[in-house]
């Protein structure tokens, strides 16, 4: 159930002290053509009992727990086609072959994994279909599985304001003599961090009971919408508790400081936001 999917994202985020532990079941990784930028570029090759799978795809989050690598990728016949290859995860020839070291969301394990001549049966490819313009991701197709994305960020934001308000009502400035938590200052950043997040919280977890409803209203593009808004308000209120709490907010041994860096993902985590308001706008100017 997506609302299950969502809750569960946002939940767990807020629940963690420490930086969450990954268990992925599968990963969807995209090998690029012969030609474009990879460490061992190649398509999938025609071999006796199916294919045989070569490149390197990056950003594989939770690669080292997953079972099965779900891998998009070009075949080396005279009239290419595309298509999802399903790749065992203990398979002779995957490796890992870069650590993931980012600004943030550091747990996820999100890792480079190359695939050497990988052995992959008929059976397990998944639509093939001509190379082109009609193969491209469908970002319209897969909109409701940004919903828990959305909720996972919102997570991260309610979890930093979590730790605010622990810090203001523990913060007793020596010449103010009582917690900062009673100041208008605090209070009305409190009040306008909780109008971000319920409303972004609104827009998503009503767009997940939609989508379990399968409601005709909720088109591809609300969802895509709701994405939007849920991380400019998951941003925007991390950086009010951040700015607030000054120098302590950016120390290395605070809470908020990772929930910081790990709010930075929301933007650049695909699709981004210019795609999906393309995806809105032409929606909106061809109904």
């Amino acid at each position: 159930m997506a609302r299950g999917a969502v809750r569960a994202c946002g939940e767990g985020v807020v629940r963690t002290a420490g930086p969450p532990q990954p268990r992925a079941r599968g990963a969807r990784s995209g090998l690029p053509r012969a030609g474009r930028a990879a460490r061992h570029p190649g398509p999938a090759r025609r071999t006796a009992g199916g294919w045989a799978v070569s490149g390197t795809k990056r950003f594989v989050t939770g690669a080292e727990g997953l079972d099965w690598f779900l891998v998009w990728a070009t075949t080396d016949e005279p009239e290419p086609r595309v298509g999802t290859f399903l790749v065992p995860g203990g398979s002779p020839g995957v490796e890992i072959t870069g650590r993931w070291d980012q600004l943030g969301l550091r747990a996820s394990g999100s890792h480079d994994v190359t695939f050497r001549d990988v052995e992959v049966p008929y059976e397990h490819v998944i639509g093939l279909g001509p190379y082109g313009p009609d193969a491209e991701q469908d970002n319209r197709a897969g909109a409701s599985l940004h919903l828990p994305l959305a909720a996972l960020y919102l997570g991260v934001a309610r979890a930093a304001q979590s730790f605010f308000h622990t810090f203001a009502h523990a913060r007793v400035p020596a010449n103010l003599g009582h917690p900062v938590a009673r100041t208008e200052r605090f209070r009305r950043t409190a009040g306008e961090i909780e109008v971000l997040l319920a409303a972004a919280e609104q827009l998503v977890f009503d767009g997940a009971a939609r989508v379990d409803t399968a409601h005709p209203s909720y088109t591809p593009e609300r969802a895509l919408g709701a994405r939007v808004l849920a991380d400019r308000h998951g941003v925007r209120a991390v950086e009010l508790a951040v700015r607030l709490l000054g120098n302590p907010g950016l120390a290395r041994g605070n809470p908020l400081e990772r929930h910081f860096r790990d709010i930075q993902c929301a933007p650049v985590h695909a699709p981004q936001e210019d795609i999906a308001l393309l995806a809105l706008g032409t929606k909106a100017l061809n109904p």
